[in-house]
């Protein structure tokens, strides 16, 4: 169900999408171009095992605008703020940027992360100085286009060939109602600036790492560059999925979360879904 927005203790509005009353907390924080909207299907499914939350990045969709600039350092400490608010420690799932986000949570507020999850992701954009100039790019063209026209470019490049239309639309929507400035100039910077590779060794919770086959926008070779690195943790590929496996294949997704989560939070094995 929806949450009314609210601040945080770490000072920061953000809107957030909560569903399920039991088990353990699953904090959910999406790419740069969307909003929790991306986590329809974890809260569907994931519901019935953990607490899942789902933000709108502050600056994005049903969450205010922030009054400063924020840093990778500033979404992390307000990413912390929802876990204690809601006490103990919580398995963050993040995709895209938003697994940047729950890496630099996990070595910034270690004992607030029971378990990190990273789909579909990457050290961040700082490190390549193309990559970083790109990201930064992005911020004039949503300014020129208009979200609208923003999300039509860029969207369908996010799923797979293959993709279903409906998905394909779906995903154009999410980003058109979910993005604007300054709050995407914030992220985009944010991306810019970060190089995580020097603190993936320190990351102490045990971690899982995805990646669809056919994403080709952080692609493959980036989430085993995180997985290498990181030293407890577990490497899948989700088959026939782009860069948004969550969205595009979530039954093969959500089994690996659960399976993850089995472990990590000792859920019975008697309530998983029998298939991976």
């Amino acid at each position: 169900m929806s949450a009314p927005t609210g601040r945080d203790r770490d000072g920061v509005d953000v809107h957030v999408e909560e569903a399920g009353d039991r088990g353990p907390l699953l904090l959910c924080l999406h790419g740069i171009g969307s909003s929790s909207a991306a986590f329809a299907p974890q809260l569907a499914e994931l519901s019935s095992y953990a607490r899942v939350v789902a933000w709108d990045a502050p600056g994005y969709a049903g969450s205010p605008d922030p009054e400063v600039a924020l840093t990778l350092d500033d979404f992390a400490d307000a990413a912390a703020g929802l876990v204690r608010e809601r006490g103990g420690s919580a398995h963050v799932l993040g995709v895209s940027w938003g697994g940047v986000i729950a890496l630099r949570l996990a070595t910034r507020h270690p004992d607030l992360v029971a378990s990190v999850i990273v789909a579909d992701s990457s050290p961040g954009s700082g490190t390549d100085a193309a990559k970083a100039a790109g990201m930064r790019a992005r911020v004039a063209e949503l300014a020129e286009l208009g979200p609208r026209a923003f999300a039509e470019a860029r969207g369908p490049r996010l799923v797979s060939p293959g993709a279903p239309d409906e998905l394909v639309r779906r995903v154009v929507d999410t980003m058109a109602a979910s993005v604007r400035l300054p709050g995407y100039a914030y992220a985009a910077e944010s991306m810019a600036c970060a190089d995580l590779r020097a603190e993936l060794p320190s990351v102490a919770a045990p971690s899982l790492v995805l990646c669809g086959d056919q994403d080709t926008v952080t692609g493959v070779e980036a989430s085993q560059d995180i997985a290498g690195a990181l030293h407890k943790t577990a490497f899948v590929i989700v088959k026939d999925a782009g860069h948004l496996a969550n969205q595009e294949q979530p039954g093969r997704f959500n089994a690996w979360i659960l399976s993850h989560l089995r472990i990590t939070a000792r859920i019975p094995e008697k309530e998983l879904s029998p298939c991976l």
